[in-house]
């Protein structure tokens, strides 16, 4: 089975995805500058999650351009994936209206831990199906940001319990390492 109708599905979900994050930003009912000093915690919880869909989105988009084929696992996978990501929007919604407290920075670094334990899941169901000399594995490599990332948001999780400032601290280092250009798909598949 081919990759269009996986890829096509998953650009359909992300881009609802952020429809919904856009939708949660309420316009103040108050002309003054004064009145959106309230919404910061909610506009700066948008401004992290909206890094992450795209993020999602890209290395996705990326990702599904080294493979030819899918079967149930990559499929399973990449709804594990979807999943997780379709509850960013509650989670940070959750987390802006409640100024970074506690249980909503859990929840948010949850939703995080989760969703990039299922990219990897999926990374490793497309190399299981395309073989350890395929382009998906010159691609990923050695999945070290995908490792780290999980680490990161282990410690995020961790600290928000503590320390909930901490927590957004880390889950916006872990956007900042994937914002850093990844060029192992492109320079795999132009080679």
């Amino acid at each position: 089975m081919g990759r269009g109708r996986l890829e096509a599905f998953s650009d359909g979900v992300l881009a609802i995805i952020i429809t919904i994050m856009v939708l949660e930003l309420k316009v103040p009912h108050d002309a003054s500058i004064e009145a959106l000093l309230p919404l910061a915690p909610v506009f700066l919880s948008y401004v992290l999650s909206f890094l992450y869909v795209g993020i999602y989105w890209n290395n996705h988009h990326h990702l599904l351009h080294t493979v030819t084929k899918v079967n149930g696992p990559v499929l399973w996978a990449n709804m594990g994936l979807l999943f997780w990501l379709s509850l960013l929007p509650f989670a940070t919604a959750w987390m802006g209206e409640n100024h970074f407290g506690k249980w909503p920075m859990v929840l948010y670094g949850i939703v995080l831990f989760m969703a990039a334990l299922f990219y990897f899941l999926l990374t490793k169901a497309l190399v299981r199906i395309h073989g350890n000399e395929s382009v998906v594995v010159k691609a990923v490599g050695n999945d070290f940001k995908e490792k780290i990332s999980l680490f990161i948001y282990s410690a995020a999780l961790v600290s928000s319990f503590f320390i909930p400032y901490l927590g957004f601290a880390l889950y916006f280092v872990v956007a900042i390492i994937w914002l850093i250009p990844d060029r192992r798909v492109e320079r795999t598949i132009n080679e």
